[in-house]
């Protein structure tokens, strides 16, 4: 007999598509909430917490010894997915700060919930999990390179760091720490185990959360900019098919398993939208425009996850 959890995975795909209508029903009827958004992080905080218990934390060492893995994600997020942004950028309108808000996303590798949906998606999410840190480095270095490159060096100049390191604080080091003190007391308590076990069931109901949270908090911004979000749609539904094609043809040259090639596929198709919304926010006029262009992106890419869960593991 099927237990809860596995009931609730097995129903994710209608369950994460029913909480992006009623949030969005949410945010039209009643004009979102205000500060809706700061609750953003904790959700994701809360995700990527139960994500993180369901991969022991010990192997986290091994996946990092992985060295053709790493030098795979690294090609694909920042050699192949830069062109293939180049090639797509050629569609965008010829507005400064639009163009600077599509590049500022597309070109961030994601740091937080792509775990999560890697994990759900069958791909090795330990992989992931243990390149983060490389990610969220390389590419608060490279970021202004690329930005120079397209846009200029007024727009390097836009980047700043904190948002990233704040990102890796909150969302990725503490959560760690916290599933790793998880997984410690329940090898040695009893309580422990059982509270180790009931926390099993959690990841699909705190991923919806997060995807609640999200739609709700941004649906009411692409109002005000909606002319400027729509204009971008057809370079980010490009991005959401090639994206993870790209990606798959790079980590098949690297001779991987074939879990770890979907983990670069998801890696190289979801990008750092939550991470990089407050580096648009500091901006100079950037609202309403960066944060509807950003968030654009973002409902766009949850839709597309919930296609690559079903079809990726498929895929050999």
């Amino acid at each position: 007999m099927p237990s809860f959890r596995d009931t609730l995975e097995r129903l994710q795909a209608p369950i994460y598509l029913a909480t992006v209508a009623v949030a969005a029903f949410f945010a039209w009827t009643f004009a979102g909430a205000p500060g809706l958004e700061r609750a953003i992080n904790p959700a994701l905080a809360l995700m990527l917490y139960v994500t993180f218990l369901q991969v022991p934390v010990p192997a986290l060492r091994a996946a990092l010894k992985q060295g053709r893995f790493l030098l795979a994600l690294l090609v694909t997020n920042f050699v192949a997915i830069p062109l293939l942004v180049w090639g797509l950028s050629f569609g965008l309108p010829d507005d400064g700060l639009v163009r600077f808000g599509v590049l500022l996303v597309l070109l961030a590798p994601c740091i937080d919930y792509v775990v999560t949906f890697a994990h759900m998606g069958k791909a090795d999410a330990r992989l992931l999990l243990a390149s983060t840190p490389v990610l969220l480095v390389v590419q608060m270095l490279l970021l202004p390179v690329y930005l120079r490159a397209m846009l200029g060096q007024e727009a390097a100049a836009l980047v700043q760091a904190r948002p990233f390191v704040d990102a890796f604080v909150w969302l990725i080091a503490l959560p760690l720490l916290l599933a790793a003190c998880t997984q410690w007391w329940a090898a040695r308590s009893g309580v422990g185990a059982r509270i180790y076990a009931g926390l099993g069931w959690l990841p699909v109901p705190a991923t919806a959360l997060v995807l609640f949270v999200v739609v709700a908090a941004v649906v009411p911004q692409l109002e005000a900019a909606s002319h400027a979000a729509l204009r971008v749609l057809p370079v980010y539904m490009a991005f959401a098919v090639l994206a993870p094609v790209v990606a798959w043809r790079v980590a098949k040259l690297f001779k991987l398993e074939v879990s770890a090639v979907r983990a670069i596929a998801f890696s190289g198709s979801t990008r750092n939208s939550l991470v990089v919304l407050p580096l648009a926010l500091a901006v100079p006029g950037a609202i309403p425009v960066l944060p509807a262009v950003i968030v654009a992106q973002t409902l766009v890419e949850l839709v597309s996850e919930l296609v690559y869960v079903k079809l990726l593991p498929k895929l050999r």
